[in-house]
């Protein structure tokens, strides 16, 4: 939600984001409304004040009796408009974008995100090189026809050496971030539309969601969600800030609109896993707490030995919530070229604002804490490791730092390992 001083002070700053974004709104008719309610809030402050001094002479005075049945009856229709017009000024503003940090590169999709750098070294192969739909198949460890069975296309099943790849690299990421001070959870995994609306996914990706029928919920599209909304109408202690959280859940999206994008294998689906990480910090903050989440994302990959790069994300590929983002793009052997795998977003007090969340400093200060959602590992990072690791013989090479935890160094195929 944008601070509505910003609107009413500097309506320039809105429409020159607005422009940017290719958003239409009408900020001058916002303004004129958000005029006249603020008019009606004064006349109707002032017409209640007369009641009530009216209401101490009724006793002695039948003329004020009269007075006061008019206003109560002015009152009852001010009123009634009073709320139509916090309700429109107050729709009008859920709808409108984020402000854009100044340094956001401007462009309509991904084709104009800027490559800030490179790291790693790309997997030279001197055989015809598999993605990870063929891995999958040849080792046995991913089945999308049989996820299309019992869901429907766009499900899939992790199995046996790859399910425990998953887990493997789930858990050591969590560890990893708890070592880095986050705290790990286990949210629930559907929310209300109230927090939804919250986190900035309503209005602006309702159809990005699955809701569950009779009920105020819908099936979660990120632990950002939750996590985020775990401390909604809080006033947090400005000397514990930040506050760093990071969780794995499964995520649900239709991924409404995104048919005929690359997708074979299990690249763009419905239901996928991932561990987030969240911080809640204070306003001039969170421009630190940005990078050092994009830190944690180049880290995890660095370990794995995954070559990436990270893109500054253009203004046509962010986000309505987004202030500011980065990708990180991993290197996908199987289809030749960088591929997001984790996103990571400044919010500023967009979420904040919208869920009621404060901070309070030792002098009595307030204010709207600053939120970052970054991603630190999906599922996406362990098809990147079957293509960047896979060997000849169609087996796959299982990073270092994940072997303690998988018990085994390579995923063969059933036959190979008869």
């Amino acid at each position: 939600m944008i601070d509505i001083k910003i609107l009413r002070e500097t309506p320039e700053l809105i429409k020159e984001s607005c422009r940017r974004r290719g958003d239409a709104a009408d900020i001058d008719a916002i303004i004129e409304l958000d005029k006249e309610y603020r008019e009606l809030v004064q006349q109707v402050e002032a017409m209640r004040a007369d009641r009530n001094r009216l209401s101490k002479e009724c006793r002695d005075n039948p003329e004020a009796r009269e007075q006061v049945k008019d206003l109560k009856e002015q009152l009852s229709q001010q009123e009634a408009r009073l709320q139509e017009l916090e309700t429109q000024v107050h729709d009008k503003l859920s709808w409108l974008p984020n402000l854009l940090h100044p340094a956001v590169p401007d462009g309509n999709d991904d084709t104009s995100n800027i490559e800030i750098r490179k790291e790693g070294v790309i997997p030279e192969f001197s055989f015809k090189v598999k993605d990870h739909q063929e891995l999958g198949e040849l080792l046995d460890i991913i089945d999308t026809q049989r996820g299309a069975k019992v869901a429907q296309s766009g499900f899939y099943y992790w199995k046996g050496k790859g399910a425990q790849l998953c887990n493997a690299m789930f858990f050591w990421a969590q560890m990893e971030l708890t070592k880095r001070g986050f705290t790990s959870f286990m949210t629930p995994c559907a929310a209300k539309s109230q927090t939804l609306y919250g986190t900035g996914y309503l209005p602006f990706f309702a159809d990005q969601t699955y809701p569950i029928a009779n009920e105020d919920l819908c099936l979660i599209g990120t632990s950002e969600q939750t996590l985020v909304g775990y401390h909604a109408d809080e006033i947090l202690e400005a000397d514990k800030l930040p506050l760093s959280y990071c969780a794995f859940s499964p995520c649900f999206r239709t991924e409404s609109g995104s048919y005929g994008k690359a997708s074979r294998g299990i690249f763009r689906v419905h239901q996928f896993h991932k561990v987030e990480q969240i911080i809640f910090c204070l306003p001039e903050e969170s421009e630190k707490y940005h990078k050092f989440c994009l830190e944690n994302e180049e880290y995890l990959l660095q370990q794995l030995g995954i070559p990436y790069h990270v893109v500054d994300v253009c203004v046509g590929d962010m986000g309505a919530p987004g202030y500011r983002k980065y990708d990180v793009e991993a290197w996908f052997a199987g289809f030749g070229a960088y591929r997001e795998v984790t996103s990571n977003t400044n919010l500023t007090d967009f979420q904040s604002r919208r869920l009621g969340i404060r901070y309070k400093d030792k002098d009595g200060n307030r204010g709207y804490v600053h939120t970052i959602s970054a991603t630190a590992v999906t599922d996406r990072v362990a098809i990147a490791i079957l293509e960047n690791f896979q060997q000849e013989d169609g087996s796959v090479i299982i990073p270092e730092v994940l072997r303690p935890f998988t018990g085994f160094d390579k995923i063969e195929a059933p036959e190979q390992v008869k």
